[in-house]
């Protein structure tokens, strides 16, 4: 296998974070031949941008992207492997929870002739409620929502490169679930996982929900199905309502259509999520613009399209 390897870093708001993950990355790795470190900015207002700015000037394999704004975690995945370097792409987060070390396990698996290969996260150290979250969102899309998603995989991942862009170009809302979908070769493997050291996780409840309606309503058409049996249930059940109202005292009919009332408010909002995918996947807004960066950018990810233009006018010196 060729262990030409990036290293892809997606930061926000993580300040001396971002010197520490550079030092544990570049020891734990520097058996590799090549190497190249990418740290993709997602338009952090503290001083992350500056610290990496400061490490691309003193060690050439630092590579960095940085964002107009924050425009999220899937960006920065489409931003990070559009922009690797190096044939295999490992994506590992700034705050470390997984050990740098573990990289090479990532690395022994995909040598047995794997496209992407997940850590699994033995002993996980996070809060009990975002394990709990986590596996019940894994358990409700494999079992409810019938979604094929790789048991115990997580975002600490190894991917080929071009595999990884055959995926994010697909924009999808989800990368593990679109690894089986498109037929890649994957693997799950252990991996150790300790408790963070320094800043908050970005994953607050709220976005979390976000991200399981994502996967959800992004990889499954069965909640239609189930509001298709709902609805069917409902008129049967409006008709026996109104029959007896017919022979009975009115709030029957009430009951009757308070029943289909509520049944179309959740098939309408049911359907505005499916509407709402199928606009995404047609949508042409660009996922991230870049405002900085040490490598070649497309114009297409620019704010100016990669046109500069001449600098705005001004007034004349005085005679």
């Amino acid at each position: 296998m060729n262990t030409g390897l990036t290293v892809l870093v997606p930061c926000y708001n993580e300040g001396a974070q971002v010197e520490t993950a550079h030092a544990e990355l570049v020891e734990a790795l520097k058996e590799v031949g090549e190497l190249e470190i990418l740290f993709v900015d997602d338009g952090s207002t503290d001083d992350s941008l500056d610290r990496i700015r400061r490490l691309a000037e003193t060690d050439p394999r630092v590579r960095y992207l940085s964002f107009t704004r924050n425009f999220g975690y899937d960006a920065v995945m489409a931003a990070g492997f559009r922009y690797a370097g190096l044939p295999w792409t490992v994506q590992c987060d700034a705050d470390l929870q997984v050990p740098p070390e573990e990289i090479w396990s990532l690395l022994a698996t995909a040598a047995e002739g794997y496209d992407v290969v997940f850590g699994e996260r033995r002993g996980r150290r996070d809060p009990l409620v975002r394990r709990a979250g986590s596996a019940g969102l894994h358990w409700a899309a494999r079992r409810v929502f019938g979604i094929d998603l790789p048991r115990g995989a997580s975002t600490f991942r190894l991917v080929r490169t071009a595999v990884a862009r055959t995926i994010t170009d697909l924009r999808l809302p989800w990368f593990i679930p679109a690894v089986p979908l498109v037929g890649a070769r994957y693997a799950v493997t252990p991996v150790a996982h300790r408790p963070r050291t320094a800043g908050r996780s970005k994953l607050r409840p709220v976005r979390l929900a976000g991200h399981a309606f994502e996967l959800f309503f992004g990889f499954s058409w069965r909640p239609l199905s189930l509001v298709y049996a709902a609805a069917a249930a409902g008129v049967v059940a409006a008709v026996v309502l109104a029959a007896v109202g017919l022979a009975g005292p009115a709030p029957f009919l009430l009951s009757a259509q308070l029943l289909l009332s509520a049944l179309t408010l959740a098939a309408v909002a049911l359907l505005g999520r499916y509407v709402q995918r199928l606009l995404r996947e047609s949508d042409r807004l660009p996922r991230y613009v870049v405002r900085d960066a040490n490598v070649p950018l497309l114009p297409e990810d620019t704010l100016t399209g990669g046109r500069p233009g001449p600098p705005p006018p001004s007034r004349p010196p005085s005679p």
